[in-house]
This record gives C-alpha cells, structure tokens and sequence, in this order.
C-alpha cells in the first residue's frame, strides 16, 4: 500500500509567495506552516535560504516548530547556497536540501552558456555536497518539461548515483500536454536502471492551464511525490493546485493511490492562504471557489434537488465547505424557487407557485440574483394574508 501513497510537497511558502503582493513575513509563514503540517502535507519548502535574511530566518524558524512534515530549502547547485540552506535547516527534525540546474539545452546554452557534459558534473557536485548535511536531497532539473528525453534520463540516473533520494521533474514553462508528461515519467520509470532509489516528483506550471491534467498523468506513470501550492499560487500562471492534485485522486479510487490529507481541511486552509497573502480566489476555482458548490441553472438546480449527485461528485462537507447553495437568477426554475420559499417558511402549491413564478421572473430580469428579502417582497405583494417574519 505503502508504493501508492503520493506524497504532497506543498511550496505554497516558496514558489507561491513568488506571487507579485503575496511577500509574508516570518510569523505569517509559520502560521502557514503549521496549519500545512496539521492538513497532512508530507513535505514543506520553507523558503529559499540564501535569497534573503528574512528567508533564512524564516526557513530556520519553521525547522524549530514543525515535529512531523519535513522541512525543505531551496538552493541552486552552488555550495555557498548549500550550506547556507543547511545551516537554516539544522533544528529540523526532518530536513531536506533541494537543489537542482538546468536540463533543457535552452537552459543550458542560453542560461548557463555550458554544455550538457558540464551540466551533468555540476548536478552530481551539487547532490554529493548537499548530502555532506543531510540524508535527504532533493534534485530539480529546470525546465524538464522541455529536456531532451535521454539526456534527462541520464542526469536522473548521474544524481541517483550521486545520492539523489528525490528527483523533481518540473514543467517549468508548463509547456507539456498530459500525455507528454506522462510519457517522460514513464520512459524515466522504464529507462533510468537505479530509479528504484529514489522518488520521482512532479513539479507542473500552469500557463497553459494543464499543471494539475500532467501532475496527474505524472503519477499515473509512477512518479510517488506532487509539487503544488495551496489555491494553486505560483510563478506566472501558478502551480499545481495542492486541492485540486488530492481530491482527483481521492475521487478516483480506481487509480489505487491516495494521500495522506484530511480533505475537510481544505476549504479552511484555502480561506486563510487568500486572507493572509492578500490574494482573492476566483469564485470558480475548483474545489475552494465560492461558486463551487453553488447552483443557478433551473435545469441543474431541478436535477439537484432531486439527487445533488447528478451535479455534485464531492460533498461540501468532505472539503471543508459550506453547503451546497441554490442561487436564484432569471435562468432558474420553478422547483428553486419553490425550494427556497419552503426553507423561508413558506409553503405553496404548485398554481400558486406558478404565478410567484411569473412574478419573480420579472424581479431577475432586473437584479442580476434574488435574495431572501427580495422573495419576502414578492410573496407580500402577491400574498398579504401570508405572515411574514
């Protein structure tokens, strides 16, 4: 069972504070991090030591408090990066260094300006420094996504040699589409002869909005570890969607793997992402949108209240969210309209709700959703001998 749990790496305090107004302070990222830790996440990237003071010192913080998740740093294959990273991690109890370069020949010729050979030294340099601090050492190839697939498989299998125990596959443009992705992992799974060592993870960008489609299709083909940020913040067009990655898998128990996070957590742990790093989530934005359990077609709202699965393949409650919702607009029906009456106490048959029907259409026409004090209104006008509380 163990070989199909996916392990969530949330980088929600690294990646996703990249976001241009969404910079937290120290206290604000521990705050963070102990509300990931008590969500489940496995991993948490704490910062990136080197870039800052203030990343240090939070990065060194978050290792003092967090007894469970392992706390990771981010570096480039520098050694001075190195060892400042391990030197913020010393008081962790489960301390990783992430470090990595570029894969991509437009990486390595127009980034670097080397060659691929010198590629391939610098990263197995980097991973045998790193392991001088700690056992666990994470290796990123930058910009994967779009590496040369034999050239990638062997610098996968050179850091492995080195003592790699993760290596991170990113989509750092999000350029792939699933199925590319999926094959990448696959042909590293089936190609890289000492990849049993070692975890492959899946680290996708969203640009072209298929981050959370090929971390999927990533551990589908047998990657074990998922990068993602909590309401899918990050560079550009954001990362993998943290909400989005765990309750795919949790819906779909035919894939046989699972997570280690309590789901009715996600809503809350959503709310106070948005709220601390000053960044709104979009009322559609699957699983944690205030709009996602919310229902405004007259056909969708007839069908769920007949049986809320013929609309709703989550329940609100499994994610933390408030219930359902029946949004009464000029595109609902009469059972809304007389579902929402019965909840106001208001009980009618159905002539009498056909002509609050025809009233109430007029009242959508001009209001762009009809609220509670607007239908106590309608039955006023159209009903006086009815009490209104």
């Amino acid at each position: 069972m163990a070989q199909n749990k996916i392990h969530i790496f949330d980088t929600t305090l690294r990646d996703g504070e990249q976001v241009p107004g969404c910079k937290l302070n120290t206290k604000e990222k521990i705050e963070l991090a102990l509300a990931l830790e008590n969500l489940g996440v496995d991993i948490i990237e704490a910062g990136f030591p080197i870039s800052s003071p203030g990343d240090f010192e939070s990065v060194q913080q978050i290792s003092a408090v967090i007894k469970d998740a392992t706390v990771c740093g981010l570096t480039r294959a520098v050694k001075k990066d190195i060892e400042v990273a391990a030197e913020a991690l010393k008081g962790a109890k489960r301390p990783r260094i992430h470090t990595g370069i570029g894969v991509s020949d437009m990486h390595i010729k127009t980034k670097f300006n080397t060659t691929r050979e010198d590629i391939l030294v610098r990263a197995a340099e980097a991973v045998r420094f790193a392991r001088n601090f700690v056992d666990d050492v994470e290796f990123y190839g930058e910009d994967a996504g779009r590496a040369d697939l034999a050239f990638l498989a062997k610098v996968v299998e050179t850091v492995i040699d080195a003592g790699a125990t993760v290596v991170n596959i990113p989509d750092t443009t999000g350029y792939c589409l699933p199925h590319q992705y999926g094959e990448k992992i696959a042909y590293l799974i089936n190609n890289v002869p000492n990849v049993d060592k070692a975890i492959l993870s899946c680290h996708c960008h969203n640009d072209l909005g298929l981050a959370t489609a090929n971390a999927i299709s990533g551990v589908i083909n047998g990657a074990r570890q998922i990068e993602c940020t909590i309401n899918g913040l990050g560079e550009r067009a954001g990362n993998t969607s943290l909400e989005e990655v765990v309750m795919v898998i949790k819906q779909h128990e035919s894939l046989g793997l699972y997570t280690d996070i309590k789901t009715e957590l996600l809503n809350p742990m959503s709310r106070l992402v948005s709220d601390t790093m000053r960044m709104p989530v979009q009322p559609n934005k699957a699983i944690v949108g205030s709009n996602a359990f919310a229902h405004s077609s007259g056909i969708h709202q007839d069908g769920f209240l007949k049986n809320a699965e013929n609309y709703e393949i989550i329940r609100p409650e499994q994610v933390g969210a408030d219930s359902s919702k029946i949004v009464l607009t000029a595109r609902s029906g009469r059972s809304a309209l007389a579902h929402r009456l019965q909840k106001l106490g208001f009980n009618f048959n159905r002539n009498e709700i056909d002509v609050l029907y025809e009233a109430f259409l007029k009242v959508a026409d001009e209001k762009k959703e009809v609220g509670d004090e607007d239908l106590k209104t309608l039955v006023a006008d159209n009903h006086p001998e009815v009490a209104i509380a």
